[in-house]
């Protein structure tokens, strides 16, 4: 007799399980999706800023002050995304968002910089 109960006791501990798992993934979606608009808004503004001459090197000081901010942002929220992922509420493609504006952060840093 007991052993009929414990597959109905199971199935009803699950339904509150799967709707937590849901919200717990939609809040984690939410919070990562606003730091990455954040931090694709910090990059666009370091791509955009261009010296107007050979005078002007606080141009070149706040691009890769920007473009460093950008980087310490997508590093925060890869390890945001690290936690999320190992709680199981969110897939592993979440990784490439974060990398790719990390990669785009130290392309402006390196490669892409200002030249006076």
């Amino acid at each position: 007799m007991s052993g009929s109960a414990e597959p109905a006791a199971d199935v009803h501990r699950g339904r509150p399980l799967r709707t937590a798992s849901r919200v717990g993934t939609a809040v984690c979606a939410v919070v990562l999706v606003v730091g990455h608009v954040v931090t694709g808004y910090v990059l666009l503004t370091a791509y955009m800023v261009e010296p107007d001459g050979p005078w002007d090197g606080q141009a070149v000081s706040n691009t890769e002050f920007a473009a460093g901010l950008g980087l310490a942002f997508s590093v925060a929220a890869a390890l945001l995304t690290w936690v999320f992922v190992k709680a199981e509420w969110l897939r592993r493609w979440w990784y490439a968002i974060p990398a790719g504006l990390a990669l785009a952060a130290l392309l402006r840093l390196t490669v892409l910089t200002p030249q006076l």
